[in-house]
């Protein structure tokens, strides 16, 4: 029920999948991707519909999400999301540097944290926060990905491309990550780096995502 409407979803069929994910939580009131499904749904067509009414459903939803998956890494980039485009951008950072605070061992509640400094224009605080999911997972693709592209708009060129190249060792399945180390590897005419690394369906989009 989920995966069809994430289908119904992509077809902006926005009132059907809202069924499905209804269903869906009624079937398992406690899997946590069906409020963040439906949240998606509704913070979509709150925006698109200018519908307050709908915003506010979403930040509901979205908090009984988390109530059931404190964890839920899309669940707080969607809510963080609503809140800066409703101008509450102090409690955006609130609510995931209270995440950070609870889950000392998260490397994706840094990385979040991370992408809302960068959208602020903090690119030193970014920095330090993907330095320190770093520290917590060497490994991470995500927070290598998102270190190349820091670098990449601070200048520093050759490390950027080290870090694309790294990350997508660990996963090669990152479109964007492979066409943005693409695009550098020819605007400066280095073709590759030595490098080192060692070895849930959801469908993501930009901002909200509902997933499988």
């Amino acid at each position: 029920m989920n995966a069809e409407g994430v289908r119904l979803f992509q077809r902006a069929q926005y009132q059907q999948a809202v069924q499905q994910f209804q269903q869906a939580i009624y079937s398992d009131p406690t899997n946590a991707d069906g409020y963040y499904n439906m949240a998606a749904v509704y913070h979509q067509t709150g925006k698109l519909e200018k519908r307050k009414a709908d915003l506010d459903q979403a930040e509901n939803l979205y908090n009984q999400c988390l109530d059931h998956d404190p964890e839920h890494k899309d669940c707080y980039r969607g809510l963080a999301v609503l809140l800066v485009e409703e101008g509450r951008n102090t409690e955006a950072f609130r609510l995931v540097q209270g995440w950070c605070d609870r889950q000392p061992t998260s490397a994706e509640a840094r990385i979040e944290l991370a992408r809302l400094y960068e959208e602020f224009g903090d690119q030193r605080s970014a920095m330090q926060r993907l330095s320190e999911a770093l520290t917590l997972d060497p490994n991470s693709a995500r927070a290598l990905a998102a270190t190349g592209k820091l670098r990449e708009q601070m200048g520093e060129q050759r490390q950027a491309i080290a870090d694309y190249q790294r990350s997508l060792f660990i996963n090669r399945f990152q479109p964007e990550v492979a066409a943005r180390l693409a695009a550098l590897q020819t605007a400066t005419g280095v073709s590759a780096l030595a490098t080192t690394a060692d070895d849930s369906g959801r469908i993501v989009m930009r901002n909200t995502n509902p997933r499988r």
